[in-house]
């Protein structure tokens, strides 16, 4: 695909990972509980780091959380756990390790309530995306009220790592939002 015509957002600059994920996934509506999990999971991991740096161990973060199976994650033993410590292609954070499990078992409690974790995370925003409407990225929030709503709703489910500036990049992420600047070409196609 020639993308070197193609008007987008600023942030991807000419990093053709960040190009093939501006133009491919991020803001994208993402309905599939496992691929909502695969973000959280990396969002955990980019707290106080670029995305850039998590988008480029993608794959090993893959790799080391079994494809992001949360159910396998949920079960993940100490010793599971300390190996991940010793992984040099992911972040070797401990709390963040320790954070995936715990955020795993909380996903799936609110599976369990919700019936999906779709329809809980979706629910704040009646399903649908909302449409924003920025010219350049210094427009963007890092949070907002919802964001703000949301972080506290999963800190009191037990979720880790979800503050509201990571709970706003996972909104972009997932397609709740459409931040997309209006003259990027996938504002329109998202």
């Amino acid at each position: 695909m020639d993308t070197t015509n193609k008007k987008r957002c600023k942030w991807p600059k000419n990093d053709a990972l960040y190009i093939e994920y501006h133009d491919k996934e991020w803001g994208v509506p993402v309905y599939e509980d496992a691929k909502i999990f695969e973000f959280l999971l990396l969002e955990t991991f980019q707290a106080g780091l670029s995305w850039i740096t998590i988008l480029r161990r993608r794959e090993n973060f893959r790799v080391a959380f079994d494809n992001f199976n949360f159910q396998k994650i949920a079960n993940y033993s100490d010793e599971k756990l300390a190996e991940l410590k010793l992984d040099a292609g992911i972040i070797r954070n401990t709390l963040k390790i320790k954070a995936a499990k715990t955020n795993a078992i909380a996903f799936m409690e609110v599976q369990k309530e919700f019936g999906t974790f779709s329809k809980y995370i979706w629910g704040f925003v009646d399903g649908k995306p909302m449409q924003n409407n920025f010219s350049s990225m210094s427009e963007m929030p890092a949070n907002t009220p919802l964001s703000d709503k949301i972080s506290k709703d999963l800190k009191s489910r037990g979720f880790k790592f979800v503050g509201s500036t990571i709970v706003y990049a996972h909104m972009q992420a997932m397609g709740m939002i459409n931040d997309h600047t209006v003259d990027c070409f996938r504002h329109t196609e998202v």
